[in-house]
């Protein structure tokens, strides 16, 4: 599939592990996006992740966005809202 020297690119030019990336994917396949709670973690993660710090207005909206429209969400759609600017 991808080799060795694709996942050190996507490291270098984003400054975060695939090992992270990776768990996180993983924490979408199953996640259940009309579930509040889900949604909150899964948007602190990929804030973590992508080291974006996010107000709690921000955090909402994006929940809120997510919980009303669970059918669009994806790993984009939530780093999408993370780059935001208010």
């Amino acid at each position: 599939m991808f080799g060795k020297g694709f996942f050190q690119n996507i490291e270098k030019k984003t400054g975060v592990k695939m090992t992270d990336v990776l768990k996180l994917a993983n924490s979408f396949q199953n996640a259940n996006f009309k579930d509040e709670h889900t949604v909150r973690r899964i948007v602190q993660e990929v804030s973590t992740v992508a080291n974006k710090k996010v107000s709690k207005e921000m955090e909402e909206k994006i929940v809120q966005t997510l919980l009303n429209d669970s059918n669009s969400v994806n790993f984009d759609t939530v780093t999408k809202m993370l780059n935001q600017k208010k």
